[in-house]
């Protein structure tokens, strides 16, 4: 990303957090199509990828007041739509009807043949990562989505430069061995919970 682009995009979200309407309506604009059908792809209705999206930029705008603008902007977004989506499949898992609709869905679009796309695995990602054990799965972040140095990780935790090595290490394999499934998540969820019950 160029300086020029991180300058905007910093300036955006100082903007956004006074409150300014017009900034708010820029980032939507920027980022909304593609969010939107990432979710398309994940959630297999587009009425549901709207409502997930609308939801996501009303949390934006909400939480306006406490973004970090030294971080970025794509990441928070699809870290918030990855917990908006995983928060649908759990009220899926509660509700018969709900899951026997997404049953539907998933069973007419599937194709177990084809490979996971990118969509569907950046997804996935976010929710592998939410499984790593909290202090993991912030140093994960930090290094990996924030671009922090492993020094900067282990002032800003107080931990050894060693234990941040540590968490990577170990980050990297955990999802070496549970990210990328030749099934999406979707299926196993709604499976595990429907019929484990």
């Amino acid at each position: 990303m160029t300086s020029s682009l991180i300058s905007s995009e910093k300036e955006l979200l100082l903007r956004l957090r006074e409150g300014d309407y017009t900034a708010f309506e820029t980032i939507y604009n920027k980022h909304s199509r593609a969010i939107g059908q990432r979710l398309f792809r994940l959630l297999k209705s587009w009425d549901l990828a709207e409502d997930v999206l609308q939801e996501l930029f009303i949390k934006l705008w909400n939480s306006r007041g406490v973004i970090d603008p030294e971080r970025p902007l794509e990441a928070y977004l699809y870290r918030i739509s990855a917990n908006l989506v995983n928060d649908y499949f759990r009220n899926v898992s509660r509700n018969k009807k709900l899951a026997e609709e997404l049953w539907h869905r998933i069973s007419d679009a599937y194709n177990p043949f084809e490979e996971m796309s990118a969509v569907d695995a950046d997804m996935e990602l976010f929710r592998s990562i939410d499984r790593l054990p909290e202090q993991r799965r912030k140093v994960f972040l930090l290094c990996k989505m924030e671009k922090k140095s492993y020094a900067e990780v282990s002032r800003l935790l107080q931990i050894s430069e060693a234990a941040v090595n540590d968490h990577i290490t170990k980050a990297n394999r955990f999802l070496k061995n549970h990210y990328n499934r030749a099934i999406p998540y979707v299926v196993v969820f709604f499976c595990q919970n429907l019929f484990g019950q």
